[in-house]
């Protein structure tokens, strides 16, 4: 049996490093400058950084309104530092 395989309650095997990889994610805040056509936003930061942003779908569901100059939180894949998924509008 090999040793980076458990079984799921599926009983499917599932490789661990292949679950690791997935769940990386860079979660960071920052502040919306400017929003764009399509549900995408400029959002800078707060280490000063540019990036674009995109609404989530749930936050698309459930209708979340993104106003320039509202703090975000966003989630950002390690392999694309310029883009981000905004999931949740801070207070």
């Amino acid at each position: 049996m090999l040793q980076n395989q458990d079984k799921n309650p599926d009983d499917k095997l599932v490789d661990d490093s292949r679950q690791a990889r997935s769940n990386q994610v860079i979660k960071t805040d920052g502040r919306v400058t400017e929003a764009l056509p399509n549900a995408f936003f400029r959002v800078v930061l707060n280490d000063g950084k540019e990036i674009m942003g995109f609404l989530s779908g749930k936050m698309r569901m459930n209708r979340i309104t993104i106003l320039p100059g509202d703090k975000v939180s966003i989630e950002m894949s390690p392999y694309d530092n310029e883009k981000g998924r905004i999931v949740y509008r801070l207070k």
